[in-house]
């Protein structure tokens, strides 16, 4: 499985939120590639992102032989890109586990997630819609793969909505479950009921 971290594909967020989750799975012997990405800030946005989440999966089909497919997992942010990622033509992706993802950019641009956080990802100006309808996911084909979105009832970085406008759009492969009284951070954080239920579907 490869794990993509959110942060709203900004530089001053990584993949060392999702450290404590990926060492737990690990221990129990579970493949987790903790995967990085460029991020906007640091040689990342629109296509750059994108790119490095493609040869994250296909490095992770190379390095664990007799591997047959992934299971891309993202929170937030990452869980955008793997929707994304897994409506590629030809992917590896087999399923795809979204928890609090920006899974419809449209709407989050409209809504002005994290202060504009979708247009500094795919660049302002003249050509923005075409390049936002391209990389958002609620408006691609879909996976034809399982999708399981978690997502918290409480959410105040991404709200529920969010994911039920995706589930709308695809609503045959996606199953959303809702999490009453669950925020952003709570399923990623080890120890959490929401947390323990991530780690029973995977």
């Amino acid at each position: 499985m490869v794990f993509l971290h959110g942060g709203f594909w900004r530089a001053a967020y990584d993949r060392r939120h999702l450290s404590p989750l990926a060492a737990e799975l690990a221990g129990r012997g579970l493949p987790v590639a903790l995967a990085e990405y460029r991020r906007i800030g640091a040689g990342g946005g629109a296509p750059q992102t994108f790119e490095d989440v493609e040869a994250a999966v296909e490095a992770a089909v190379r390095e664990v032989p007799g591997t047959e497919g992934v299971v891309l997992v993202g929170h937030s942010a990452g869980g955008h890109l793997a929707l994304l990622a897994a409506a590629r033509p030809g992917t590896p992706v087999t399923r795809v586990i979204a928890v609090s993802p920006v899974a419809d950019l449209a709407h989050a641009h409209e809504l002005r997630l994290s202060n504009g956080a979708v247009a500094e990802l795919l660049g302002a100006g003249p050509g923005l819609p075409e390049r936002l309808a391209a990389a958002d996911p609620a408006r691609r084909p879909p996976p034809g793969v399982p999708v399981t979105i978690l997502h918290g009832a409480d959410d105040d970085d991404v709200p529920l909505g969010v994911s039920r406008r995706y589930a709308a759009a695809h609503p045959d492969g996606t199953d959303l479950r809702e999490l009453p009284g669950v925020g952003h951070y709570a399923p990623v954080t080890p120890g959490t009921p929401s947390c323990r239920l991530l780690s029973a579907l995977l």
